[in-house]
């Protein structure tokens, strides 16, 4: 087995892990980690680490993503996405487009972002998503984050179609939760897609029934 990478295009409803559980099946090697988790419910560029290039690992937690999204106003839930208990719901008659483009203008740039309980942070030794699941909640601290560009690509309220170009620890549903909670009526990821990271476009994406040998491409790091 030669090293190298593979760039998937993650349907929805499995894991990361399930992918790379498929392609070790595939390529008959357990050498094989993942650059950066996709929930579940997410799809798109997963870009995985074959053979001797798990080892850039470090270099491919730092690269830029981007994603397109959509977020349904009025609904709050208790992952931030579609899987979630509804936790409440409001009227959103009295929000206009206007208002949601000033928003959307407003979270460009450095800020700070708390992470999602529903996410694969650790903490003391377990995963939060794990303790979610349980029912418990715990502090996190917020960190630093940039969002590059925040574009709104389709409005049909309470649906809201954008594109974002953000720094590494940016968290698509946080990010529509906190447009949710400024606009006074919440808000849910209802679909995610990340179409880059770094340098691979989903333009490079394979299927993952596609996934074998001949479709591993050199990775030499800078």
């Amino acid at each position: 087995m030669k090293d190298g990478i593979l760039i998937i295009d993650k349907p929805t409803g499995i894991t990361s892990h399930d992918v790379v559980d498929m392609a070790r099946k595939k390529l008959k090697t357990k050498r094989i980690g993942h650059s950066g988790t996709l929930d579940p419910v997410a799809t798109g560029v997963l870009v995985l680490l074959v053979g001797g290039a798990t080892k850039l690992f470090s270099k491919f937690v730092h690269f830029d993503k981007e994603y397109e999204a959509t977020l349904r106003l009025g609904t709050v839930t208790s992952t931030g996405d579609s899987e979630g208990k509804i936790l409440s719901e409001k009227d959103i008659s009295r929000i206009t487009e206007d208002e949601v483009r000033v928003m959307f203008s407003e979270f460009i740039g450095e800020r700070e972002q708390v992470p999602p309980m529903v996410s694969a942070i650790k903490h003391k030794g377990r995963r939060l998503y794990e303790l979610a699941r349980r029912g418990i909640e715990v502090e996190r601290k917020a960190r630093p984050i940039k969002i590059y560009a925040l574009k709104i690509t389709r409005m049909e309220l309470p649906d809201i179609d954008f594109h974002v170009h953000c720094s590494k620890g940016t968290y698509i549903r946080r990010l529509g939760e906190e447009i949710g909670e400024k606009l006074g009526v919440g808000g849910f990821i209802s679909n995610i897609r990340r179409v880059s990271l770094g340098p691979f476009s989903i333009c490079d994406a394979i299927r993952c029934e596609d996934i074998n040998e001949g479709c591993l491409r050199d990775w030499k790091p800078c």
